[in-house]
């Protein structure tokens, strides 16, 4: 495992913040006193302790007011898209430290889940540049059907796309994304099944523990690809940048092996590893990673030796590969076909019922192929094919990934539904998602982003019990907002939840 990054010294960078106007910002931007977290361009400097100060460039220069510290005061969901410079980034204390600054976190805004320590200790929020989305800010994003042909951009409220691969920013060099086809859209499939009826038969995935392997004690050191570049290293996570994108990877293993009886490794053949985990009610969770890390299949045995394969992805899986590509850069732009909101289920507004059916709703269009989690973790356009839930109920304070004791009950609905899904399936996999607004530096938002969906899979495994295996989680940081804009936003703080269960694994009739 990679050792922690040690902690960059803060580069005290404090623009004093202009009182916005009156937004219902979550956060009300305090001035940035605070001294600032270095954020270097390369290496970057992990979230520290200390708050780091917008360096954005104030539209109206302000006479400096006197340093007050950031208070995550209640928050309007009300968007304001103000370029107004973003109050300083609060600091998490660490997991383990007392409340360190106190000016930093003037009062404890939220409680930890049970269990949560990784994402307790916060980076800042950072200033990020994401750049208003070309979407026009017209529609409520209520539930109007998405118009014909073009439909690639539906706004929602604040004027944001629906679809996060439509909110990504082309990259130099890239070749432009290919425009969807003029004839009329085939309509969304009916099942899982229907959705891979076009997707390559291949192999059957194989027993997880019928392949002989030689037997080690610690985890092996995975390799990267040839574009991949390390930039920073932050405990059990690491921001990397690869075709051309910045992302953070992080290893959950803590979060699987908890409770665990017994955990071992074994070499298999072209680089692959399998590793074991042995629960102390008999339960075996065997996760198969190829050369590069990428999980190819995870399958839960239980003690009477009946395999639940929770995905499987063969392609590629003895890591010949040299480079990640997206593999969704070379599909058509993805045309929506359904209302916005049987495409996003909003937490806020939806009925208790409402879950059940919304998670097992199939994907909106045909997957081409089965894709590895990473691929799907990677990859919005590979994503934007199932529906997802915006737990807009459930929101975070500013610079936080830890949530009140009195919020985790806004999971129970979600949580719920999981249960009666994996009753009738315990191979379901789910996507939790954390996100940041735009406050701050890319790569601290990826960090904290990152632990805000740790947060979220921890307390379903806690408090409600949902097998840690069904749950993958990954960070975006502040590259898919919902609200468009630069300002302190408690909408773009928050999680979204997607079942990826058919674009990893075959999946039978239902």
């Amino acid at each position: 495992m990679p050792e922690p990054a040690p902690e960059a010294a803060p580069a005290p960078v404090v623009e004093p913040e202009a009182a916005p106007a009156p937004e219902p910002a979550p956060e009300p931007e305090a001035e940035p006193v605070e001294p600032p977290v270095a954020e270097e361009p390369v290496p970057e400097a992990e979230a520290a302790p200390e708050p780091e100060a917008a360096p954005e460039p104030a539209p109206e220069p302000e006479p400096a007011p006197e340093p007050t510290a950031e208070q995550p005061a209640e928050e309007a969901p009300v968007p304001e898209p103000k370029p107004a410079p973003e109050a300083a980034p609060e600091a998490q204390p660490d997991a383990t430290a007392p409340a360190a600054d106190p000016a930093a976190e003037p009062e404890q805004a939220a409680e930890p889940t049970p269990e949560t320590p990784a994402a307790e200790t916060e980076a800042v929020e950072e200033p990020a540049v994401d750049p208003d989305q070309a979407a026009q800010p017209a529609g409520d994003g209520e539930a109007p059907a998405a118009a014909e042909g073009e439909v690639l951009i539906l706004p929602v409220e604040g004027g944001a796309p629906v679809l996060d691969s439509a909110k990504e920013e082309p990259v130099a060099g890239e070749e432009p994304v290919p425009e969807a086809s003029s004839e009329p859209a085939a309509p969304a499939p009916t099942s899982d099944a229907e959705s891979q009826a076009a997707a390559p038969r291949g192999e059957p995935a194989p027993q997880a523990l019928s392949e002989r392997g030689e037997r080690f004690i610690e985890a092996p050191q995975r390799e990267r690809e040839t574009n991949v570049t390390i930039i920073n290293q932050i405990d059990n996570r690491t921001i990397i940048e690869v075709d051309n994108r910045t992302i953070i990877e992080h290893d959950d293993r803590g979060r699987l092996q908890a409770g665990s009886e017994e955990v071992y490794y074994e070499r298999l053949g072209g680089g692959r590893v399998r590793e074991v985990i042995v629960r102390p009610n008999g339960v075996q969770l065997v996760t198969i990673t190829n050369r590069w890390g990428d999980m190819i299949q995870r399958s839960r045995i239980m003690p009477d030796g009946q395999e639940y394969v929770l995905f499987y992805a063969d392609a590629r899986s003895d890591g010949s590969r040299q480079a990640f590509v997206d593999p969704g850069r070379n599909l058509p732009r993805l045309r929506l076909q359904i209302p916005i909101d049987e495409y996003i289920l909003d937490a806020t507004a939806a009925e208790p019922s409402a879950y059940l059916d919304f998670l097992m709703e199939p994907p909106v269009e045909q997957v081409e192929r089965l894709y590895s989690v990473e691929e799907v973790r990677r990859s919005a356009r590979i994503r934007d094919k199932v529906r997802r839930i915006d737990l807009d109920s459930l929101t975070f304070e500013f610079g936080q990934a830890t949530i009140a004791e009195d919020q985790i009950q806004r999971l129970s609905d979600v949580a719920n539904a999981m249960t009666r899904i994996l009753e009738e399936n315990p191979a379901e996999t789910f996507l939790i998602e954390g996100h940041t607004d735009a406050v701050g530096t890319d790569n601290a938002n990826l960090l904290l982003s990152d632990r805000r969906a740790e947060t979220i899979a921890m307390a379903l495994t806690d408090v409600f019990g949902i097998p840690p295996e069904n749950l993958v989680t990954q960070g975006y940081g502040e590259r898919y907002l919902k609200v468009a804009t630069q300002a302190p936003e408690r909408l773009n703080r928050r999680v979204t939840i997607r079942r990826i269960t058919p674009l990893v694994t075959p999946v039978a009739s239902r």
